[in-house]
């Protein structure tokens, strides 16, 4: 598949992202420069200097809605994709209706209790559709223990065992490499749809 037809195929597609930090922010670029149609984003935060060091923004949008920080820089990649942000607090009440037209679903949450409520939330009511996680990025190093899981239609991208800690904070380059691997199995995903 050359690039403009996987660029076509992926232009009539759409993705949610719920959480627009470090792997949120990442994925949805790597989405846009392949040419993503639609992209549904939602985050309640705002941007803070202790982002800077793996999440998709800039110094100047410190203070900032990062749901309109995000659309803002992934304009500037892609002018042509339609970006629908939310700045919300996502619950099991309120994710069926902001998502609801979605091809794809990436969770990228920071808490465990936020992961496991989105995992319950869209399997209930979207059994059929894919959902794509991220779990253990924490620290740097040891690259080759990042891994795809495929439990149905759930994919777990990362060593799912590192947990963020004082010693072991989320740094760009693992954090980058679990958003690109979400972005990729994602793309995967929609174009063989």
């Amino acid at each position: 598949m050359n690039w403009l037809t996987i660029k076509e195929k992926l232009g009539k597609k759409s993705a949610g992202i719920a959480g627009a930090g470090g792997l949120g922010s990442n994925c949805a670029a790597a989405l846009v420069r392949v040419g993503i149609g639609r992209l549904v984003i939602c985050d309640f935060d705002i941007v803070e200097e202790s982002n800077l060091n793996r999440q998709f923004y800039f110094h100047d949008q410190i203070g900032l809605a990062k749901t309109e920080a995000l659309k803002t820089n992934l304009l500037r990649i892609n002018p042509k994709v339609i970006i629908e942000s939310h700045r919300i607090r996502l619950t099991s009440d309120n994710i069926p209706e902001l998502f609801h037209e979605v091809d794809v679903l990436f969770e990228a949450f920071d808490h465990a209790d936020q992961k496991v409520m989105i995992i319950e939330s869209a399997l209930t009511v979207w059994p059929e559709r894919p959902l794509i996680i991220g779990s253990g990025m924490a620290g740097f190093g040891d690259s080759n223990s990042i891994h795809l899981r495929t439990v149905g239609n759930l994919y777990i991208c990362g060593d799912e065992i590192s947990e963020v800690a004082q010693e072991l904070p989320p740094l760009a380059a693992r954090v980058g490499i679990v958003a690109n691997m979400m972005a990729n199995t994602g793309i995967e995903i929609l174009l063989k749809k």
